[in-house]
């Protein structure tokens, strides 16, 4: 059943990761609107990799995406101050270690 937050008279929503070429990661390039995935993969194809610069492209339906509030950061992202043990510097670099 489709989302109507992402569904509209053209259709489902997807997000659109495109992979250049083999040995590096995809990257999300923008979001197309069709009636069916396959449809979507089609016009993904025909925006996102016009002169053949794709080798792989991934389709995920924007109803599908869960993303963080700027609220979460604190919990999400800031540093677990409780567990000193989880940085480098808790530990004591043992003596005739250089480099560090």
């Amino acid at each position: 059943m489709s989302d109507p937050a992402t569904t509209d008279r053209f259709g489902d929503s997807y997000e659109v990761f495109v992979r250049s070429h083999r040995g590096v990661e995809h990257v999300h390039c923008g979001t197309v609107r069709a009636a069916d995935p396959d449809l979507a993969l089609q016009r993904a194809r025909d925006l996102f990799t016009r002169r053949s610069e794709g080798v792989s492209i991934w389709l995920v339906p924007s109803s599908a995406v869960i993303a963080s509030a700027p609220a979460d950061r604190p919990e999400l992202f800031d540093p677990a101050g409780h567990h000193p043990y989880r940085s480098a510097a808790y530990y004591p670099v043992p003596a005739g270690v250089t480099g560090l």
